[in-house]
């Protein structure tokens, strides 16, 4: 674990609140025009990832409603896309309600989870492809997943944002222990999660976050 300062700062329902809000207040403006475009250098449309967005936070926060959640490797609800190159999802925004519904779904999503960890008992567990997490994980999971995907959709929209440096210092503390933390935290958290490179640093081809409950460590 870095030297921080910051590693008995616990990442809450609140901190995703505020990334869901970085979000809305960041892509309310789009023109629905630009929605199309990929989202960064993913092969997804900002539509696209938004959605698979939505589909994080909600997913996230569905396997804390299981009264044991490590007995189901995942909740099975059937996944679907609708293209080939597209992100397979449980959830979907409807067109008709244009942007400005999906980023309400993203909200609705969000505020499920911010809900769900704040409610759990701390020493819950539940499954995840990089290890099991407990409610904390979750939420900085869900942090995580909010800020770089609205950086991909920011750039693919040619919308300037970058991650709150709170927020990203938070998730680096608690998910990115092998990530020597940098007084410009935004621009570490875009690093760490293979977006951006830089002088000495090149761009991560690969990279993942550790879950595991800090005192496991």
């Amino acid at each position: 674990m870095p030297s921080s300062g910051m590693t008995d700062v616990l990442v809450s329902g609140k901190h995703v609140r505020e990334a869901v809000a970085h979000c809305t207040q960041t892509l309310s403006a789009v023109p629905d025009p630009r929605w199309s475009a990929p989202a960064g250098d993913l092969e997804w449309t900002c539509w696209e990832t938004l959605e698979h967005l939505a589909d994080d936070l909600l997913t996230y926060a569905l396997r804390f409603g299981l009264a044991e959640p490590m007995g189901v490797p995942r909740v099975p609800l059937r996944l679907s896309g609708d293209r080939a190159e597209g992100p397979v999802n449980v959830i979907f925004g409807d067109r008709a309600a244009g942007p400005a519904g999906l980023l309400t779904v993203v909200e609705a999503c969000g505020g499920l989870l911010a809900a769900v960890v704040d409610s759990t008992p701390p020493t819950v567990l539940a499954p995840h492809v990089f290890g099991a997490s407990d409610p904390e994980g979750f939420a900085a999971m869900g942090v995580v997943e909010t800020l770089v995907h609205t950086y991909d959709i920011a750039q693919g929209v040619q919308t300037g944002a970058k991650p709150p440096e709170d927020l990203s210092r938070r998730a680096l503390v608690r998910l990115f222990p092998d990530v020597p933390l940098t007084e410009d935290a935004s621009s570490t958290l875009l690093w760490a999660t293979g977006r951006i490179g830089g002088p000495g640093r090149p761009r991560r081809e690969n990279w993942r976050w550790y879950g595991a409950p800090r005192p496991a460590r």
